[in-house]
């Protein structure tokens, strides 16, 4: 994977640039840009979740970090063997991941956290270019069925072919793997929807396949 492929300075949805904009006046210290990726790019296991959370990545300008969203996915990664510390606070507190790699389908903070088609559509060529670099045999973990989604028209494959459902396993081209989660939102685990067993679960299978 390469870091070329990230626009720190993307502005082509009209919606979400004028919204950074809007964001950054009520928030001066927030990031309020696009959120690069965060791992090394050689990493065997890529994370895909949905969006910056507004007070959270695209506050911090780093993936899942400082939001509720983020605290079980990093204690999860650090059982699993993926992150230095079971906390990330701020894109400054030395944590970092161990051959694993979080993006996100839409690099933008959507208002409400509700990109639409035309900005999914819009950001798709960003994590196309990163699974075209991915290394054969890794490992993808796609966070909601929108990230799901977009790793599938990523690789240029029929949505029919492959639908979402929790820990649901997909072959892709190149010996990849996709395991689907649903993803680590306040809502999902307050209800129930997701456990942190069931969160667990996915990344104990994804270092079963990785060896």
């Amino acid at each position: 994977m390469s870091s070329v492929v990230f626009d720190a300075n993307c502005r082509r949805c009209d919606r979400l640039a004028c919204f950074l904009d809007e964001v950054k006046a009520q928030h001066p210290d927030y990031f309020c840009r696009p959120v690069p990726p965060f791992g090394a790019e050689d990493a065997r296991l890529l994370i895909v979740g949905l969006a910056p959370g507004m007070h959270g990545a695209n506050a911090t300008g780093r993936p899942f970090t400082g939001d509720f969203a983020g605290i079980l996915l990093y204690e999860t990664l650090y059982r699993y063997g993926f992150a230095s510390a079971p906390q990330s606070l701020s894109a400054t507190d030395g944590l970092h991941l161990l051959d694993c790699r979080i993006t996100n389908a839409v690099k933008c903070l959507p208002p409400q956290n509700k990109p639409v088609g035309s900005e999914i559509k819009a950001c798709r060529d960003f994590l196309s270019a990163e699974l075209d670099g991915f290394g054969r045999g890794g490992v993808v973990v796609a966070l909601g069925s929108i990230a799901h989604r977009s790793v599938v028209a990523g690789v240029g494959l029929a949505q029919k072919d492959f639908r979402f459902a929790h820990a649901a396993e997909h072959d892709l081209p190149r010996d990849i793997t996709l395991i689907d989660s649903y993803h680590c939102s306040r809502y999902n685990t307050q209800t129930k929807r997701l456990t942190a067993e069931m969160f667990a679960k996915v990344f104990q299978r994804a270092r079963e396949i990785m060896g």
